[in-house]
């Protein structure tokens, strides 16, 4: 079957290049050529390969430059910025209204910028952050439009080193978070009121447009932002979260989890931490909340219960005294009690408790989180 096809083309291809007979007349002479279906079939068959050569290069060629590289963008975007600010230098240099809309520019910014750092205010380490690019180098030889310009190029800085501040809070934070066991997600972007439109416009373009001001430093903006907003909302959540130590001078006794009850013998189920120490010691709240309980309870004997906010609450057992009341707000660091023996206890120490929504966890890990957050100061 397969031969028959075969001949069958052999003799297509016959019929397609029959054989040719070249005839070239030169200086009285002639001189026949012939062409065979061989030759022609080798003949046609390099056109088509050359045509397809140059077919592919030509679609590779278009494809290449219509499809710019990341490399072209940001060079594309450098010039362009580049390319308005030497239009506006110009513009000054040759009078008129220029520069006051330069100048009127460099103002919108600043609103714009105002807007986004006006919630760093009061972060720890904000002000140590942002200093440098707080102290512009002026140039009094500059002209109005080098110095308007170096302003914008201030402002560029600062917005800079504003993000990098936040991220950078933003990765320590949920660092600590993990440590205490928290899901970081849980708590980020939860606020929304940061810099009104800054978060609300998903699109730079419509953000340039709402407050007058480029696309680029819009984008920024919008970047920033959402840094602040995250580190925010860790930063609010932080506050409430049992970080402290309830006692000093102590030394970790029964932990978390299944352990041996100490009058039975049996397996039990211990939901806290406890701390051993000398009879009266001071016992402090861990994190700012509210007294929820103060009073005997079955089983922990004196015990002072605080609600922290966030579904965080803290229960203190066994003291020898209670210092606080129900519905008191208490700060962090503030003594509520002394350790004691009361309630169920073999002998003085302090059981500590941590709860996240309704559910008890290991309270080693909130207090080894702690030590990480004052180490790096936030």
């Amino acid at each position: 079957m397969s031969l028959r096809r075969f001949a069958r083309l052999a003799l297509w291809l016959e019929e397609l290049f029959p054989e040719r007979h070249l005839y070239l007349r030169s200086g009285g002479e002639m001189r026949g050529f012939v062409l065979t279906p061989k030759r022609q079939l080798l003949v046609a068959g390099g056109v088509a390969v050359a045509a397809l050569w140059m077919g592919a290069s030509t679609a590779a060629l278009v494809v290449g430059a219509f499809t710019p590289s990341k490399s072209d963008l940001e060079l594309a975007r450098l010039q362009a910025r580049d390319a308005r600010l030497a239009s506006a230098v110009a513009q000054l240099n040759s009078g008129g209204r220029s520069i006051q809309l330069l100048a009127d520019n460099a103002e919108k910014r600043h609103e714009a910028l105002t807007m986004l750092l006006t919630d760093l205010k009061g972060q720890p380490g904000a002000a140590q952050a942002l200093a440098p690019a707080l102290q512009p180098v002026a140039d009094v030889q500059a002209s109005p439009a080098q110095r308007i310009q170096q302003v914008e190029q201030d402002q560029d800085r600062l917005i800079d080193e504003a993000e990098t501040f936040a991220k950078n809070r933003a990765d320590r934070l949920k660092l600590a978070f993990r440590l205490a066991g928290l899901d970081p997600a849980a708590y980020a972007g939860a606020r929304n009121s940061l810099g009104g439109p800054l978060i609300e416009g998903k699109d730079p373009r419509a953000l340039a447009a709402v407050l007058d001001v480029d696309e680029d430093f819009a984008a920024r903006l919008q970047h920033a932002a959402a840094d602040l907003t995250d580190m925010q909302s860790l930063a609010s959540s932080e506050a409430a979260i049992p970080f402290a130590k309830p006692a000093t001078g102590t030394r970790e006794t029964s932990g978390f989890g299944a352990r041996a009850d100490p009058f039975t013998g049996h397996a039990a189920y211990h939901p806290g931490q406890d701390f051993a120490g000398a009879y009266g010691s001071p016992i402090d709240v861990t994190a700012p909340g509210i007294v929820s309980y103060a009073g005997p309870r079955a089983g922990y004997g004196n015990t002072v219960e605080v609600d922290h906010g966030h579904g965080f609450k803290t229960r203190y057992g066994h003291l020898s005294a209670i210092s606080v009341t129900v519905g008191q707000h208490v700060a962090v660091g503030q003594r509520i009690g002394a350790m004691g023996s009361t309630g169920r206890s073999t002998g003085t120490h302090l059981h500590y408790e941590v709860w996240v929504n309704g559910r008890p966890q290991n309270p080693l890990r909130f207090v080894k989180a702690g030590d990480y957050v004052q180490q790096n100061q936030f």
